[in-house]
């Protein structure tokens, strides 16, 4: 038989196997690592529009940068898919101007 409160046990019980398991504390910073350099980058387009150009290009430019570092497990793969496949473009292209 079920209670109306099972919902609310449910996720404090999840919340709780969570915490006990370590698994918040690297959430937690994995989402606060990357939301902070967005911010920065958010903050530094508005201290632009708004007319304080030098201020607004330096927290831009530490906020990209920290989201450059941040994001660089993804942006090293995906450079080299690029490169991979700009390469076969560039020798299909080749093929077919000998035909």
């Amino acid at each position: 038989m079920q209670r109306k409160g099972n919902g609310l046990a449910i996720v404090l019980i999840a919340i709780g196997a969570v915490m006990l398991l370590g698994i918040l504390p690297h959430l937690i910073h994995g989402i606060f690592g990357i939301l902070f350099p967005v911010l920065l980058v958010v903050l530094g387009y508005y201290g632009i529009k708004s007319g304080r150009k030098i201020i607004g290009w330096v927290v831009m430019f530490i906020g990209i940068m920290s989201l450059l570092s941040k994001l660089s497990w993804i942006i090293g793969p995906l450079l080299g898919v690029a490169l991979v496949v700009w390469g076969i473009s560039v020798l299909r292209g080749k093929r077919s101007r000998t035909y």
